[in-house]
């Protein structure tokens, strides 16, 4: 398994964040590498990138502004990944927390660094999208 950590902070209240990150329907208004979502019921939704690939997401925990949680899977890798939220006086701080395995031998040591990319331009697109609500 590989384990990717991301943290930031924003210049947004804790429910502005949360619910940016949460409404899932929303991602490919602001996410660069998101072409669609699928919500399939409350607790399932599916992202799909630019390129057309599926990734299902399994919502495992929801505590509103504090953390969310899910179980992630496509062919090629299937994980779990954590959010947490914390108001840090007129600033968000957030904590992002991804443990995936790949589905195949040869992809397993791009892994970690595949992760850290998708973080990184996960941050820097809520960063944007954050600005672009103020």
């Amino acid at each position: 398994m590989a384990v990717s950590k991301i943290k930031a902070t924003f210049t947004s209240n804790i429910q502005k964040v949360w619910q940016t990150v949460t409404d899932v329907a929303d991602y490919p208004k602001w996410r660069s590498d998101m072409r669609a979502t699928s919500i399939l019921n409350e607790k399932q939704f599916v992202e799909y990138t630019k390129n057309g690939y599926a990734t299902t997401f399994s919502i495992t925990r929801t505590d509103p502004c504090k953390r969310w949680e899910f179980d992630m899977e496509n062919s090629n890798m299937k994980g779990h990944w954590i959010g947490v939220f914390t108001q840090k006086g007129e600033q968000t701080e957030v904590c992002f927390t991804e443990d995936v395995a790949a589905k195949k031998f040869w992809m397993k040591p791009f892994v970690k660094r595949y992760l850290t990319k998708q973080q990184e331009q996960f941050v820097a697109d809520l960063k944007i999208a954050l600005q672009n609500k103020a």
